[in-house]
């Protein structure tokens, strides 16, 4: 079994009772975040790219945990930088095997950086971990290799951006969402302040079931 808890935005803690993954922890500055940076305890962290608001919290919660940080090469680097040195760098196309199943990168179509440096290209995840499959896919924009990367993986539960502006918004997510054929899709990366403000009910993928989640809700997979 596989607990999905939303932190907002589009972070994730992903837990499978025995080891907990922190995907994207950003709160510090989070309108909508619950808890703090302080609360999260997790033995793994991994990062979809360099931006604030996704990288915010993460070097802090990985030093507090000594968690393995799983991520591309450069946000690797400056984990190291900063005095943590628990790092698993990786790239799009690579897959790195955890103590609680693996990780796989894929292409995403967006930017990375981190207070105006190059984090690396952004990546998608793919998780594995509890016996389920969760692909969560960054920031990006919408791509045909997302039916690929469906086909691969048969992920169970995908996390969709539907913001738009930096993103997809929810017509194109719907479209990515159908292309990947995930048996359950959440919607993320919206609604955190007015320029993603977005109603989540147009995002309706044929075939998909849709748990639209608030910060802190839980998902069984």
């Amino acid at each position: 079994m596989l607990e999905l808890t939303f932190l907002g935005h589009s972070g994730f803690l992903l837990s499978d009772r025995t080891q907990t993954l922190a995907i994207d922890p950003f709160l510090t500055g989070n309108p909508v975040a619950k808890r703090t940076a302080d609360e999260v305890e997790c033995g793994f962290l991994a990062l979809t790219h360099g931006h604030e608001d996704h990288m915010g919290d993460a070097v802090g919660i990985a030093k507090a945990n000594d968690a393995n940080v799983i991520a591309a090469f450069e946000i690797c680097n400056y984990f190291g930088e900063q005095g943590h040195e628990n790092t698993n760098p990786g790239n799009p196309g690579g897959k790195i095997d955890t103590d609680f199943g693996w990780i796989a990168f894929t292409q995403a179509f967006h930017s990375s950086s981190f207070e105006g440096r190059y984090m690396g290209m952004p990546c998608g995840l793919v998780v594995h971990m509890g016996g389920k499959t969760v692909y969560h896919m960054g920031d990006t924009a919408l791509f045909s290799d997302m039916a690929l990367i469906g086909e691969i993986y048969q992920p169970d539960v995908a996390l969709v951006p539907i913001g738009d502006r930096f993103t997809m918004g929810p017509e194109l997510a719907t479209r990515a969402a159908e292309l990947v054929k995930p048996k359950i899709a959440v919607p993320i990366h919206y609604d955190t302040w007015p320029g993603l403000s977005q109603d989540a009910a147009t995002f309706a993928p044929d075939g998909v079931e849709v748990r639209v989640m608030a910060a802190e809700d839980t998902l069984l997979a």
